[in-house]
């Protein structure tokens, strides 16, 4: 057997450069470079074969380790999971920082690979800089950490170890039923010891990442179910996504008449204005979609977890004979809800369910209902969109003035706050892939590092952060990145002085507000009910070396916007809204837990009808 010598980060820089994928007879390279923040775990041993590496891997600097992991994240989304880029850390805090990004894929199902430093494998110099000791047992790390979140977990603690550990790696990333975190932690010396690796580890390696076909008995049973049911509905998820099902999905429900909801991930797969289209489903749903699965009796759920923001925390399906059909890839998923269950592609599921419907001569029993609703919520957000108010900008406002203004192929970035829910509602994308919400984990700090993951994977295309203050203080380092890089995003800012979203939640429960607003500390009261702080945030894009506008009207707002399609760097508008100025409930429910004993009368109102609500949900 031929062999090479190489130290482990050698060989692991050498084994990434040769992984491609096949995608319905298509092949492309799987790994486009590394992020990474280099320190003493990693710059010597991966670092230094990164240096010498003559391959096509490209380094990318990251700013803070969480925000590179996320822009990793949402490159692989956007490239539909079917391309990737790798992250590295030193050990100890640059690794943990990486933690939240790892339980971010993971919970989306997105690939994400990580090469966290590690202290020493031979325990010999103990304890090292940063490292975390245990004393139940001295094997433990800071990188055990990763486990919970990790679809995959290794440790390399012999450089021999690299082969099985990256053959697993592969084999996870590249599933489309298990993907979702990859960890493989990286001892400082090991990195650097050597080892005669056989040639053949290095050759071209082809995943080919198959539609997995229904069973007979599976469109058998889906079929019975089916024809007996009057009022169906379906919920497109982010498997319609990633299994590019989007108009395969559009024929079933027009042949049989089926409308359907879309969750976040799932949203924009079929244009906004097809009259089967309701729009987003559950909490931050539409009010006819969530009129319309409060009467279905089936709900066919399509590439989606049925997390509680889609089920209205299984609230939202009130027909006592409502039953389900789920069509997931994953088995954990479409397990879900007691359903009915089809563990297939969605798009080679879908075609061949509707053969089948189609020699019965399937059809719903729906009359006026769909076209009713339909035109009751697209009224709603009109009038939504066109609010002026005398103080300020209303935020449903703005964003109406957003969606006209960019493109159709624009593509908008969000996760957290209360813009996902007032964008699940009122965003009307036309195109696929331009709607890019991270709402699984909906993770503060997504939006402007996964603005610039979503540019790396579509250079040509602009690219909108939809963030609001709150997320954007916790993390945008890699705003930064994007200027040194020349991937040029555009971050929409939405000031409204805290965590709004919170508050409302807040409020909602009889709660006062208390904690969720950017205040300055009252000296009599003791509280953060004095001023609201005034953050020049256009000011801090521009230290940055970024364009930046500030915006109080609507006239600002468009001449902004018309700006930022001609700048040839990194934008940021930030727009001042009226806090409370965002979408409300329509007629959904979330379950949180409301305190049993509070002193105050509306907290105590507010766990009674906790309580009576919790009785209409479904129990499993």
């Amino acid at each position: 057997m031929k062999t090479i010598r190489l130290t482990m980060a050698q060989a692991l820089v050498k084994f990434l450069d040769n992984q491609y994928v096949e995608f319905d007879g298509k092949e492309n390279k799987f790994v486009k470079g590394i992020f990474g923040i280099f320190g003493h775990g990693c710059v010597v041993g991966l670092g230094q074969a990164l240096e010498e590496h003559k391959g096509a891997l490209v380094l990318y600097q990251g700013k803070n380790e969480q925000g590179m992991a996320h822009a990793a994240i949402a490159y692989a989304k956007q490239k539909n999971r079917r391309k990737i880029i790798a992250c590295t850390s030193s050990i100890g805090p640059g690794a943990l920082n990486m933690v939240t990004a790892a339980g971010t894929a993971t919970v989306n199902r997105i690939p994400l690979l990580l090469f966290p430093g590690d202290t020493f494998a031979c325990r010999q110099p103990d304890p090292v800089l940063q490292q975390v000791e245990n004393p139940s047992s001295i094997s433990i790390t800071a990188n055990d950490a990763f486990k919970p979140v990790s679809r995959y977990w290794d440790r390399i603690e012999r450089p021999e170890q690299l082969m099985s550990a990256m053959i697993n790696a592969m084999r996870v990333l590249t599933d489309p039923a298990e993907t979702g975190t990859v960890t493989i932690c990286l001892p400082q010396d090991v990195q650097a010891e050597a080892y005669d690796y056989p040639v053949e580890f290095f050759e071209k390696r082809v995943h080919h990442i198959e539609r997995r076909l229904p069973t007979k008995g599976e469109i058998e049973r889906a079929v019975e179910l089916i024809k007996n049911k009057k009022k169906p509905m379906i919920i497109c998820g982010g498997g319609v996504r990633y299994s590019e099902a989007g108009n395969e999905l559009r024929i079933f429900a027009e042949k049989f008449n089926i409308p359907f909801g879309e969750t976040q991930a799932g949203k924009g797969e079929v244009a906004w204005n097809h009259p089967l289209n309701l729009g987003g489903m559950g909490v931050t749903g539409t009010l006819a979609a969530n009129r319309i699965a409060r009467e279905a009796d089936l709900i066919i759920g399509v590439g989606t977890r049925f997390s509680d923001f889609t089920t209205t925390s299984k609230w939202a399906f009130q027909n006592p004979e409502a039953e389900f059909l789920t069509i997931n890839v994953n088995g954990f998923d479409a397990s879900k809800l007691n359903a009915k269950l089809i563990v297939a592609d969605a798009k080679e599921t879908l075609k061949m369910l509707g053969e089948e419907l189609e020699k019965i001569g399937y059809k719903s029993e729906y009359r006026d209902e769909i076209k009713k609703v339909k035109e009751e919520w697209v009224n709603e957000v009109d009038r939504l969109y066109s609010i002026e108010l005398e103080e300020g900008l209303s935020q449903t406002r703005v964003l109406g003035e957003i969606n006209k203004a960019i493109g159709e192929d624009s593509i908008i970035v969000g996760s957290s706050g209360s813009l996902p829910g007032d964008l699940q509602r009122l965003w009307r994308p036309v195109k696929p892939k331009t709607y890019h919400m991270e709402y699984g984990f909906s993770c503060m700090g997504y939006e402007v590092t996964g603005a610039l993951g979503v540019k790396m994977a579509e250079p040509d295309k602009e690219v909108y952060a939809m963030v609001g203050d709150g997320s954007y203080l916790m993390l945008h380092s890699e705003l930064v990145t994007s200027i040194q890089e020349g991937y040029k995003i555009n971050v929409l800012l939405f000031d409204n002085s805290g965590f709004q979203c919170i508050r409302n939640l807040q409020n909602s429960q009889g709660i006062p507000t208390f904690g969720t607003e950017f205040r300055f500390r009252d000296k009599e009261t003791g509280r953060l009910t004095g001023e609201y702080m005034p953050i020049d945030f256009a000011a801090n894009a521009k230290a940055y070396g970024a364009k930046a506008y500030t915006v109080r009207t609507i006239e600002e707002l468009k001449d902004a916007l018309e700006k930022v399609k001609h700048d040839n760097v990194s934008t940021l508008i930030d727009i001042k809204v009226l806090p409370k100025t965002m979408t409300d409930g329509y007629e959904s429910w979330w379950r949180v837990g409301v305190p049993e004993v509070a002193e105050r009368e509306t907290v105590l109102e507010a766990h009674k009808k906790m309580e009576e609500e919790i009785k209409k949900a479904r129990k499993f």
